[in-house]
């Protein structure tokens, strides 16, 4: 069961806990690198108008490795116990959930802490970690693996390559869209008349804990 700290002024609600934060802010700077850098890598025209070809390459490569460090680091020991909670919720689908994502959010639903586009987001991210890392590994250490394994990777790296763009813009457009959500991420908290309208389950589960 998740605990609340509230500031009884302002009725507030943690959502996110520092770990969770830092383990975010440091997954989109590797995400961001690594988009970043996938573009002169893709497209060689754009080779040498910020940095020669082998300087992209090992900041992508070294980016690449360590992009699984932060969700690894934040689930591990005690300080981990909101993250790990949280990766369960990811992974728990009610019928109600399923119907909303089927109707594309047109059905009612009680919302757990994360409603389930932010859960199949989550997922994907952790889909796409593992994937990613896999395939790179594969194309960089290419001598190591058979001809069908390297051409299989590369197809797979670039088709999720694209799915990350099209995500991360969709990821930014709705924080964007959602004020207090995106301020939570920074701050850690929302209020509890945001949960009442956007988490119910979730306001229900921490009131119950206190």
């Amino acid at each position: 069961m998740t605990t609340s700290t509230r500031t009884e002024a302002v009725n507030q609600l943690v959502r996110f806990d520092k770990v969770q934060r830092t383990a975010h802010w440091m997954n989109a700077l590797l995400f961001g690198v690594l988009m970043f850098t996938a573009i002169p890598l893709y497209f060689g025209s754009f080779f040498g108008i910020v940095f020669p070809r082998h300087v992209i390459q090992e900041i992508h490569l070294w980016s690449g490795l360590m992009l699984p460090a932060p969700v690894l680091v934040s689930m591990a020991g005690p300080w981990g116990r909101r993250m790990r909670e949280d990766v369960r919720r990811f992974s728990y689908w009610t019928r109600s959930e399923i119907r909303w994502m089927k109707t594309l959010g047109r059905s009612p639903l009680d919302a757990d802490k994360y409603n389930p586009g932010q859960k199949a987001n989550a997922l994907f991210v952790g889909a796409v970690i593992v994937v990613m890392w896999a395939t790179g590994c594969i194309l960089q250490w290419f001598r190591f693996f058979p001809v069908s394994w390297r051409t299989g990777a590369t197809v797979t790296h670039d088709f999720f390559a694209f799915a990350i763009f099209a995500a991360v813009a969709g990821h930014v457009f709705m924080a964007l869209t959602h004020r207090e959500v995106l301020v939570s991420i920074f701050k850690g908290t929302v209020s509890e008349e945001w949960a009442e309208h956007h988490a119910r389950e979730w306001l229900d589960e921490e009131q119950v804990s206190n």
